[in-house]
């Protein structure tokens, strides 16, 4: 059965993620690591994935950086090309090359998806989308990337839900930046 990983970029010591606009987004992007990430391992695990899925809002900005405005980021090849899964019950179209809409019950697509082999499925948000999959216990790991910097504003990942949700630290790593990469999985 695939693993469903969640993955969680830009997030502040003080629990905020960044948002477009903000000093915070401004600081994140300055950084080499995010501007242009060349981990070969990171690139791989994003490669090697079985599928990528997101929320609506999510899906709609990332396919506009990847197919418009950031064409040259090491992440557009990857997802331009790579199997993803939009879920959502508004959208009615997906223009953006091998993506398909999730419209059912949220726990039956994800099971859809499990199935059939091993490998992993990439979670890459929104926030909605993260706290659903929390909420149904979907989610086998979490990779976060804990940046150096109290936001302030923004907008918080886990604000009382779910009430309690345990992990188990498989990793660390800080980067010359100071980014924390840190690698959870759940509690089972």
């Amino acid at each position: 059965m695939r693993k469903l990983i969640a993955t969680v970029f830009n997030y502040s010591l003080d629990g905020l993620l960044a948002d477009e606009g903000t000093d915070f987004w401004e600081f994140c992007f300055s950084l080499p690591e995010n501007s242009g990430p060349d981990d070969p391992a990171h690139l791989d695990f994003l490669r090697s994935a079985y599928a990528h899925i997101m929320g609506r809002t999510a899906y709609e900005a990332i396919a506009r950086s990847m197919t418009m405005t950031a064409t040259d980021h090491p992440f557009a090849d990857i997802l331009n090309a790579g199997r993803k899964v939009v879920f959502s019950r508004t959208l009615k179209t997906a223009e953006w090359a091998n993506t398909t809409i999730a419209a059912g019950d949220t726990a039956e697509e994800i099971d859809k998806l499990r199935q059939g082999g091993d490998g992993h499925i990439v979670v890459w948000g929104g926030v909605s989308l993260w706290l659903s999959l929390m909420r149904l216990d979907l989610i086998d790991e979490l990779q976060l990337s804990l940046f150096p910097y109290v936001a302030g504003e923004g907008t918080r990942l886990f604000d009382g839900d779910p009430k309690s949700y345990r992990l188990d630290l498989v990793s660390s790593t800080a980067s010359s930046s100071g980014i924390i990469a840190l690698q959870y999985h759940r509690h089972r």
